[in-house]
This record gives C-alpha cells, sequence and structure tokens, in this order.
C-alpha cells in the first residue's frame, strides 16, 4: 500500500508487552531509497537515547488504532547497544544494533544491499565497536530532509513536503514537492529516482525536469488514494520507465 510518510508519524509503536512511545523519525537509505529505521520517542523511559526499529521488526500498521506491533519486547530495547540521541548513527553502531537483534545487515563492504547475518555483540561490548564520531553517509533523517528544496533543469522547482512510501517493501516511492512558490496550489510527485545530485550541506536536490514537464504532469490530489491509473500517468508523462514492470 502506498501511503504518505508524514501520517505514520501521529502512529505510536507497540512491544509485545507495553508501548514504545510515539513515532518520532524515519531513517531512510538514500543510496537505495529504502526505510531501514523508525525511531521510538522514547524520552519518557530511555532519556538521551535513540531507539531505532528495525523496519524487519514490523508489522503490518493498524490503521484504526494508529500503531505499529513490533516484535520485540520493552526491555530487549533498554538494554540494546547504546545509540545517543546528539550524535550521528555510525556503521559501527548500526552494525552492533543489528547484531544485538539479529536482524540482518543490508550492505557488503561496497555498500550494496545483502541479507548478510550478522553475529550478536553484547550491549557491554557495543561502545567498544566506534571508533569515529560520523554517521553512516547514506542514512538520513525524514525529518531532515522535508523542507529541502528542489530544482528543476531551469529554475526552482519548490520543497520537500512529504513522501510516499510502499508500507509492505518500505520504498520510497516519491517525494511530495510543494511548488506553491511558482505553480500556486498544486503539488507533485517526483521519483526520488529521477534525482540527479543532492547536496545535503545546502539542503537542495536536482531534478533532471524542467518547470514546463512538471507545470503539465498529472494533478497529485493528496486527499485521495494513489492508484495505479495515476502512477501509469505520471510515468507516462515524463516518458521515464515504470518501477513495477523493472
Amino acid at each position: 500500500m502506498l501511503r504518505r510518510l508524514q501520517s505514520l508519524l501521529s502512529y505510536t509503536l507497540r512491544a509485545t508487552d507495553g508501548s514504545l512511545g510515539g513515532v518520532k523519525d524515519l531513517y531512510f537509505d538514500d543510496s537505495k531509497w529504502v526505510i531501514r529505521y523508525l525511531v521510538a520517542e522514547t524520552e519518557s523511559w530511555l532519556p538521551g537515547r535513540l531507539a531505532l526499529i528495525a523496519t524487519e521488526a514490523l508489522g503490518q500498521p493498524d490503521d484504526e488504532e494508529k500503531e505499529f506491533l513490533v516484535n520485540l519486547t520493552v526491555e530487549n530495547i533498554r538494554k540494546s547497544p547504546t545509540l545517543e540521541t546528539d550524535k550521528p548513527v555510525s556503521r559501527q553502531k548500526e552494525e552492533a544494533l543489528r547484531a544485538y537483534f539479529q536482524w540482518p545487515a543490508y550492505w557488503d563492504l561496497a555498500g550494496a544491499a545483502v541479507a548478510r547475518k550478522l553475529e550478536p555483540v553484547m550491549p557491554e561490548m557495543a561502545d567498544a565497536l566506534e571508533s569515529a564520531e560520523d554517521g553512516d553517509p547514506h542514512l538520513q533523517s525524514v525529518n531532515e530532509v522535508l523542507g529541502y528544496g528542489i530544482q528543476a533543469t531551469d529554475g526552482e522547482l519548490g520543497h520537500v513536503q512529504d513522501f510516499v512510501i510502499d508500507d509492505e517493501h518500505w520504498n520510497v516511492r516519491y517525494m511530495v514537492v510543494d511548488t506553491r512558490k511558482w505553480l500556486p496550489g498544486k503539488t507533485v510527485l517526483v521519483d526520488p529516482h529521477w534525482i540527479g545530485d543532492i547536496s545535503w550541506s545546502n539542503q537542495t536536490a536536482s531534478v533532471a525536469l524542467s518547470q514546463a514537464q512538471i507545470k503539465s504532469s498529472p494533478e497529485f490530489d493528496s486527499t485521495l488514494p494513489i492508484h495505479r491509473k495515476y502512477e501509469e500517468q505520471l510515468y507516462d508523462h515524463y516518458g521515464r520507465p515504470k518501477y513495477w514492470s523493472k
């Protein structure tokens, strides 16, 4: 199912034995455009620490109760390797976390996605693995990217308002771009794979699309579900290959 990502920020995370708090943020891999983790709002019971919940540990969202079921216990998370809220998540820390929970690694030495099993790491050993303060360069916070500027080939396009994700495979299918500065009242969808260059320092991304192409693109109505017919019109308009036929 395709859904707007910001709607998930109103959901809660429920472990097998209690609440983990609300969804505070989501982290995605910008090399694959895949959501890797949900961040739980745990300040009331885990102050100063991040609780990253890998998407592998999630059940399908309960839209009526607005919650995700998580196949972990609160104590599992409390005893997990330390992830400080004021530091980026390094690959060493991420590897320790995935080893502790026995979640498979999604990378290899070249950064490609794989399902490599990690050896368990005891929580007291996790800090010893942290040899650098730099975070994983491909792990990005959704909250930080919201508001980034988007540039067309011939000028400003707008800014990132939201993301659309596939909640079965956790792929980021689209960026929702607000074009109000030059095209009042219109939002458009852009497949993130159409983005050529991202400047994280300047908080901007460039797409190989012209303003004229975007202006004449199929209208995106955020109040309606995204159906395959609309997606076909979108990809046909831009002459781009469809992700479901690759």
